[in-house]
């Protein structure tokens, strides 16, 4: 595919970084030159350095016969005008604009259209990481929580701990401990290499371990890996930005919940906006105020300031002042894998949480959405099963008959409201949500083409 990204900044740059992989034509616009020498040394893309939305930008970028748009600038109005430009001028298929202020997101059905401002697809990563993280929140002890067909299954990671009851013990059992719940290990990450899981593969403590279950048996499928946390009550929030009064906005009906803010004017925004929850003006890395506000009571505390050190330092010292659980927001990818597990219990990388939603619109085949698991070490893929036996690489099979590329596993298949944990001998229906795991990304082509029908992308 011909892909122009619009923004090398840090979603764009690994937007650019993922595509290229996997032998796409790329073309990468931004002002920064720098940044995009940088991207093509590394890269074998092509850049264009200029104004995003100018016609003139656009046409030397390729826009004539691009197949997708994607406007990842830091911009709104400069995401939305190119839309409109590549629209207009160049007849561009399929066009996504990274859209983060909230008040054009609240009107988006009259604005996004056709008819007015030619988007096809809206990426908020403000929105994308609250979610991201509220699910965290709800699922205590989960490193990663992924939401698979409208949330009727999901894929949690946790960090297998001395004591839980399959410690030491073979996958196999797994059936044996819970006759009752279907559930499938996907993925292990041993010491920061995957495993491929068999029925004799035997967890080890500090394992991360991949599961997928019908929402409803997640919590007794976790409880087999580790000692179950209880439920959050007091929930901490370092700043006060986008992600943080949305957050707020979402779980304070639920929770106990506090921001604390430097800016004056801030806090008296989110005072008159938010319902419940406190809001306190000064600074996280502030001891005597977090001792004040007995940061040792919070279950979680949060840091989502912009600032990645800001975060860490704050983090470390609620964590050193006795909160239970520390969850970061780290923009700089070299951080997360540095941070994560030890003082600081999850690093949440807002690139990665927004990648694969972009991912999802890119990939050919009917792919409904992607996932980074692990920091981008692997994927996990939810697939739609489109055609019949005859036009199908699926359908009609079961998953044992199915040539699957190397290190991918299926997981489940969602069938209208029902959840089918995969087994050798489940077959494949037509119009079946697949959800497959890859601990290779460089077989993303061959999973695409197992659920390619006919020659269409999208």
């Amino acid at each position: 595919m011909k892909i122009i990204i619009l923004g090398a900044g840090q979603v764009g740059g690994t937007l650019a970084e993922h595509l290229a992989s996997e032998a796409n034509d790329i073309t990468v616009v931004d002002t920064d030159g720098e940044r995009l020498r940088d991207l093509g040394d590394r890269l074998d893309i092509r850049t264009v350095q200029g104004r995003a939305s100018l016609p003139n930008v656009l046409r030397q970028a390729g826009a004539d016969d691009a197949d997708m748009l994607v406007a990842v600038t830091n911009s709104d109005e400069t995401n939305m005008v190119a839309c409109q430009v590549a629209y207009t001028l160049f007849h561009t298929p399929t066009k996504i604009a990274r859209v983060r202020e909230a008040a054009y997101l609240t009107r988006g059905e009259e604005l996004f259209d056709n008819d007015a401002i030619p988007v096809d697809v809206l990426i908020s990563p403000e929105q994308v990481v609250t979610n991201y993280i509220k699910r965290l929140i709800e699922h205590p002890g989960a490193l990663q929580v992924i939401d698979f067909a409208e949330g009727k299954a999901q894929l949690v990671a946790v960090k297998a701990y001395y004591g839980g009851p399959l410690i030491g013990q073979q996958l196999r059992q797994l059936r044996e401990h819970m006759p009752n719940v279907d559930t499938r290990v996907a993925a292990i990450f041993r010491r920061d290499r995957p495993i491929t899981p068999r029925g004799d593969t035997i967890i080890e403590a500090d394992d991360e371990v991949f599961f997928i279950a019908a929402k409803a048996n997640i919590r007794a499928v976790m409880s087999e890996m580790r000692r179950l946390d209880e439920s959050y009550k007091r929930i901490v929030i370092a700043g006060g930005g986008q992600i943080g009064e949305r957050l707020a906005e979402a779980i304070e009906s639920r929770y106990q919940v506090k921001i604390i803010e430097m800016s004056p004017a801030r806090c008296r925004y989110l005072s008159d906006t938010l319902d419940s929850t406190v809001v306190l003006q000064g600074s996280a890395s502030d001891r005597d105020l977090m001792l004040e506000e007995n940061i040792a009571d919070a279950d979680v505390f949060l840091a989502l300031t912009n600032d990645d050190e800001a975060n860490i330092m704050s983090s470390l010292l609620a964590k050193r002042l006795g909160a239970k659980k520390v969850m970061t927001i780290i923009n700089n990818p070299a951080y997360v894998d540095l941070i994560q597990g030890g003082e600081i219990d999850i690093a949440i990388s807002p690139q990665l949480a927004t990648i694969g939603t972009l991912l999802a619109h890119v990939r050919r085949g009917d792919i409904v959405s992607v996932h980074s698991l692990r920091r981008g070490a692997a994927e996990a893929i939810e697939a739609i099963a489109h055609g019949d036996s005859k036009s199908s690489k699926v359908i009609g099979r079961s998953i044992g008959e199915i040539n699957l590329p190397p290190g991918t596993t299926i997981g489940a298949i969602i069938r209208d409201e029902e959840v089918l944990i995969a087994h050798d001998s489940t077959v494949i229906n037509a119009g079946d949500h697949v959800i497959l795991f890859l601990v290779d990304k460089k077989h993303i082509r061959d999973v695409e083409k197992l659920f390619h029908v006919g020659l269409s992308f999208f």
